[in-house]
């Protein structure tokens, strides 16, 4: 974008004004970062910096870019109806948050921190580019509810294992009480002209397929939708939430998770609204481990950078694998013959989101019965879930796969079938998501394959052609799966 000219008009005040660079923090309320910002009642000039060349590989992807619309819009609204409207970049962050901070005289440039290798290493150039003009960048915790890098195992090591990470962080005690967000903040009288949203281009390029038209229909990105979504949560499913959570097919869990990847509410918020509620204090601290399983996989990502792409049991840099072109797209599109598989793979295309158990089904059988690398799924809903966390969503999928250094064993398979008949036995969710199997009787539904042909043809479902075969045998599939961990054993 074009340089920002200098206004002398923004130096000739008493108060020297700050800059603020939104990241993954998009929200007003508990916010360090802007706080400190507009301490002292400093003028604020809010900025969003689109620098999909620091991301690289792991810029945002297809669905987080449609979420990150949203929320920048919705970001924009609450900033301007406060008073101060916020700037939209795009560029190098260290060519344009020094030019910004020069043009309005701010010698300080607050933000929240960054955990991804590329985030950290954005940090530091950012840091550099604003010391060669006498500047400083001040970094606030925003993202998480505390640093990754202040902690470790009593061995004085990072911690390797999710059990005593989240024993210390429950032992310490509740996080600090959210701070809300200011009434109105001090905006610049005639702040630097930026992008138009749409300038940025994170929709769907016009005249190609709209894939993400229903999106709206079940989220409402921002910081409004986060509130509307955490109150709901507590109010209604954190009280079963120790059994509802696995069940896919009714509202159990809190999907508050693209929410938290793109900080419209914050980890300290979620924690202390679901203290708060009254539930049982079982379901609550069922609830809040998956909130430590968040901050233990950035945990992971600070002191094992390589966790995205390498497994971090080296063993398994031999795995066997057997990649597979046609194998991957039948598990990508929903076509894998197993309903539960099917129903998940189809929600995630249709809503950008799958339900946390059926994400655990879904990768078992990916690196498992299909013996498809890891990282080729990670890379799936990388592009498709629209809370793709490169923390998370990488811990997980090593967990899966087996070569975390606190992962399920790898001969751990997850039987589909009787994981779909145990989570989804009346089928509400594969009748939803998988509905050319709808008026099969529950009996058979998850396993269309041992219908009689009666059954079946009442039900109006021809297996191979309007629903597919299994593209594997389960029991064939973990057999050679278990042969393939044995083999590495060797």
């Amino acid at each position: 974008m074009a340089p920002f000219p200098r206004n002398p008009s923004y130096m000739a005040g008493m108060t020297e004004p700050s800059l603020l660079w939104f990241r993954h923090d998009l929200r007003l309320s508990d916010h360090p970062a802007l706080l400190a910002a507009v301490a002292g009642g400093r003028p604020l000039l809010p900025v969003f910096v689109l620098d999909d060349a620091a991301a690289g590989p792991h810029r945002p992807g297809g669905a987080a870019r449609w979420w990150l619309r949203g929320s920048l819009a919705a970001l924009g609204r609450d900033l301007a109806a406060r008073g101060a409207p916020l700037l939209l970049a795009r560029g190098r962050a260290e060519t344009v948050l020094p030019a910004l901070a020069a043009a309005i005289g701010a010698g300080t440039v607050h933000a929240g921190r960054g955990y991804e290798p590329w985030a950290r290493a954005q940090s530091r150039r950012v840091h550099e580019a604003l010391a060669d003009g006498g500047r400083s960048l001040a970094l606030h915790t925003t993202a998480l509810l505390r640093e990754p890098h202040g902690f470790g195992a009593a061995s004085g090591k990072p911690y390797a294992v999710y059990t005593p990470f989240a024993k210390t962080l429950l032992a310490a005690g509740d996080p600090p009480a959210p701070r809300p967000a200011p009434d109105r903040l001090a905006g610049l009288p005639h702040p630097p002209g930026g992008e138009t949203l749409e300038a940025l281009g994170l929709y769907p390029v016009p005249g190609e397929p709209d894939w993400a038209r229903g999106f709206d229909k079940t989220w409402q990105p921002g910081e409004a939708g986060a509130q509307a979504r955490l109150a709901r949560f507590v109010a209604g499913a954190l009280g079963r939430y120790g059994t509802d959570r696995n069940i896919p097919g009714i509202e159990g869990s809190s999907g508050l998770s693209p929410h938290l990847h793109w900080g419209e509410v914050s980890p300290g918020q979620v924690w202390h609204a679901a203290r708060a509620a009254g539930a049982e204090a079982g379901q609550t601290e069922t609830f809040l481990k998956e909130i430590l399983w968040r901050e233990f996989s950035y945990h992971l990502l600070w002191h094992r950078p390589e966790l995205p792409e390498v497994p971090l049991r080296a063993e398994f840099s031999r795995f066997p694998w057997q990649a597979d072109a046609a194998l991957l797209a039948a598990w990508q599109r929903g076509r894998t013959g197993y309903p539960v598989v099917d129903a998940g793979m189809r929600q995630l295309w249709q809503t950008g989101w799958m339900h946390n158990r059926v994400r655990m089904i879904a990768a078992s059988l990916l690196v498992k019965h299909l013996l498809q690398p890891w990282q080729d799924g990670a890379a799936w809903f990388w592009d498709t879930l629209v809370d793709a966390d490169l923390a998370s969503n990488s811990a997980s999928w090593q967990w899966v796969a087996g070569c975390g250094t606190d992962a399920a064993p790898y001969f751990r398979v997850f039987n589909p079938i009787l994981q779909g008949e145990k989570f989804d036995a009346e089928g509400r969710y594969v009748r939803r998501w998988v509905p050319e199997l709808a008026r099969l009787p529950n009996a058979f539904l998850h396993k269309p394959w041992e219908a009689p042909s009666e059954v079946l043809a009442a039900a109006g479902v021809r297996l191979g052609t309007s629903y597919p075969r299994p593209v594997v045998d389960h029991a064939k599939g973990r057999a050679r799966a278990l042969e393939a961990f044995a083999a590495l054993r060797a």
